[in-house]
């Protein structure tokens, strides 16, 4: 502690940078987090809407809802009146209130929402089912949101993705950094090296202090980048205001699960021990 103290000024250097590196892998990681947790709750409730013709006669209506709760694939079926979807939309989205008056008409139709059991949902059964439905009288057409899900999933790799190869970038120089680190700190303390060798110190004993550092800064600048994370995700959402409508919900971040924290933490004391280790196994010839 006392020279990480007597050379604070290279050492905090280290630790903002080991701390940006785990700061982009952390902001990455909690955007994708939060598209993962939007596809679970589409997926939660995932539906198949069967949008009705507006001239449907009742009797049609009914045909169709009987084939539907008769079905072994429906959980429950439920009817969507033209007023009731309107209402909805309204209700989700009431800044499109002023469009929606100016039509003048109601320009939602008539429509059956039905959820599937889970298992069906992936399966070719529910291509089927929905085929069958299509053919029917009545039906104009079906929405299935269970893309949505894959295109959540998908953007969630994708920004998992990039923030590793942009945090690797940043990690490979903080490794470099802590090595150079270190290596000052070594030449810095050459004559105690040399006195610790003529009263007998073992190779250990020399080495671990400096593997000590390169981990005490490895785990500060990950601890760091937690905090600053928390931040961001806090004063985000702030400067964002509503600007982006009813994208906000994607571009959003969800905090670190107590495992990513740990392991952010846990890489930066790997970090910082390999780049220690690397110094000392080059300029410290003991």
């Amino acid at each position: 502690m006392n020279n990480l103290w007597q050379y604070r000024v290279r050492n905090v250097f280290s630790v903002t940078i080991i701390c940006l590196s785990f700061l982009i892998v952390g902001i990455f990681l909690s955007l994708s987090n939060n598209l993962q947790y939007t596809a679970q709750q589409i997926s939660k409730n995932m539906v198949i809407v069967f949008f009705l013709k507006k001239d449907l006669s009742e009797k049609d209506r009914n045909t169709i809802g009987e084939k539907l709760k008769k079905s072994s694939e429906v959980i429950k079926t439920q009817f969507i009146s033209s007023e009731q979807a309107l209402g909805k939309f309204l209700e989700k989205f009431p800044e499109l209130q002023g469009i929606v008056n100016n039509l003048k008409i109601n320009p939602f139709p008539p429509s059956f929402e039905t959820t599937l059991k889970e298992k069906i949902l992936s399966s070719d059964e529910t291509q089927s089912f929905i085929q069958s439905m299509q053919n029917m009288k009545g039906i104009d057409d079906v929405q299935f949101n269970k893309d949505w899900v894959e295109r959540m999933q998908s953007l969630s790799r994708l920004a998992k993705a990039v923030g590793f190869f942009l945090g690797g970038i940043l990690i490979l120089a903080s490794f470099f950094i802590i090595s150079n680190v270190i290596k000052l700190s070594v030449f810095a303390r050459k004559d105690e090296i040399g006195i610790l060798r003529l009263v007998g110190a073992t190779n250990t004993f020399i080495r671990i202090p400096f593997l000590l550092d390169g981990i005490i800064m490895g785990i500060l600048g990950g601890m760091l980048s937690l905090f600053v994370l928390f931040l961001v995700i806090k004063l985000f959402p702030l400067y964002l205001g509503s600007s982006l409508g009813a994208l906000n919900e994607l571009i959003n971040f969800r905090y670190l699960s107590l495992s990513q924290s740990i392991s952010l933490i846990g890489a930066g004391a790997v970090i910082g021990f390999l780049g220690s280790f690397s110094s000392l196994a080059q300029f410290l010839k003991v």
